[in-house]
């Protein structure tokens, strides 16, 4: 009779016959080890830039990392342990399963496992919580897995909401304007208004057309403007690869083009907006007629020694994550965390730009809640152009765009460039 001595782990009380060559050790054990190998694989797949720096490629890769773990325990419970584990190849199955989606790139393919992934999950779930309380004797082994369960649990609740809510039947009733492909996804744009120029809004961090809304409104009396949603905001579909200003700008272009809304166009941006179509001028100089920048963020050049990669930039991989994190945790807060990590990219490609060649362009600056570095910095700014002013309005950093008498200030920037451009005359100052 084997002699169980005080302070062993509760499995080896468990009655039941000793298996020949089998390590009669700590489940827990196994479970612990199972658990860092998947979190350890899954953190070397955002590090290291051996997967492509898409979101499809980068979340495929950590759920074959995550489902490795799973699989891990399966395996090594029965090979090495009395308490075999064979219900962990359910969530080892579900995540190569949904690897397998992810890899695919098929908007289609993951819009139908978009309903389907979340049930699952659910079901997954229950299932386990029931099988390890059955099969699993260690304390230690449940309370290292029941964090784990409960962030699989509140995943398929937040994709299960996510996809309800972002539904095309569910948004084709209230969308404004058109969604037009601009090849792996659709932007939503919105114009109003007739004339010449077209003047393009781009709205701050995480903002989304309807940020513009009294702006639009009162630049459309005038001449023809349009609104926009970046990827991943409002109305428009998440975007599988990185949203710096290269890219917003990039996808804006090819937005404004396959939407024929001919240019050279008037664009004003607020706050990080500036960022975006500063980089758009520096890109497509000949499709920009003249500027407005809306308390603005300041871009900043590299430092001379520093060589900023895509591919091998640790921020730029997580940041590209953030529209799968979106689906969970909801798609505005994912976009807002893929520009924000995006950020100092960003400010760096809008630096870019040295010279509008003599455009009109105005800048205008809040009074309020500025210190004076920032208005210092809104200054430099008129310097990127020979034919520039600087206005200060009375609002503050977001009433100069959600207030609809601060943002006067904004739309007679805006009409004031477009009246220099009809005119062929400089701007003049009020």
């Amino acid at each position: 009779m084997d002699t169980i001595e005080q302070g062993e782990p509760d499995e080896a009380r468990r009655p039941g016959p000793r298996r020949s060559g089998r390590w009669r050790g700590s489940i827990a054990g196994v479970v612990a080890v199972s658990l860092l190998v998947g979190l350890v694989l899954a953190v070397v797949v955002v590090l290291v830039p051996v997967v492509p720096e898409r979101t499809s490629n980068l979340t495929g890769a950590i759920l074959v990392a995550f489902g490795l773990g799973w699989a891990l325990l399966a395996v090594l419970s029965v090979k090495l342990t009395e308490q075999p584990q064979r219900w962990a190849v359910a969530p080892a199955a579900f995540m190569g399963l949904a690897a397998g989606v992810a890899f695919s790139g098929s908007a289609a393919v993951h819009a139908v496992f978009g309903w389907v992934w979340p049930l699952l999950l659910a079901v997954i779930v229950v299932w386990v919580l029931f099988s390890i309380r059955r099969q699993l004797p260690s304390r230690l082994g449940r309370w290292l897995l029941y964090p784990v369960i409960a962030v699989l649990g509140l995943a398929a609740v937040g994709g299960g909401y996510t996809t309800a809510s972002t539904a095309p039947q569910s948004r084709a009733q209230t969308v404004p304007g058109a969604l037009v492909s601009i090849g792996d996804h659709r932007l939503h744009l919105q114009c109003t208004g007739s004339g010449s120029p077209t003047v393009v809004l781009e709205p701050g961090l995480g903002g989304a057309s309807t940020d513009n809304h009294w702006i639009a409104s009162a630049v459309a009396a005038d001449t023809r403007v349009c609104v926009y949603d970046r990827a991943g905001r409002g109305w428009s579909d998440d975007a599988n690869g990185p949203q710096d200003a290269a890219h917003i700008a990039a996808d804006l272009h090819t937005l404004l083009d396959r939407a024929h809304i001919p240019g050279p166009y008037v664009l004003a941006g607020h706050s990080f907006g500036g960022l975006y179509v500063l980089s758009f001028a520096a890109q497509f100089p000949d499709e920009v007629a003249g500027m407005v920048l809306l308390d603005s963020t300041v871009p900043r050049p590299a430092p001379a020694d520093a060589s900023y990669s895509d591919a091998g930039s640790v921020v730029g991989r997580v940041a590209t994550l953030m529209p799968s994190i979106g689906h969970l945790a909801g798609r505005d807060v994912g976009s807002f965390l893929q520009e924000f990590f995006e950020g100092s990219a960003s400010v760096e490609q809008a630096a870019a730009l040295t010279d509008l060649r003599g455009k009109p362009l105005i800048v205008v600056t809040a009074d309020t809640g500025n210190d004076a570095a920032w208005q210092s910095a809104q200054q430099q700014l008129t310097t990127l152009s020979t034919n520039s002013l600087q206005r200060i309005a009375r609002a503050t950093h977001q009433s100069l765009v959600a207030d609809q008498a601060a943002s006067a200030a904004a739309s007679q920037a805006i009409g004031d460039v477009v009246t220099s451009l009809r005119t062929s005359q400089r701007l003049r100052s009020r």
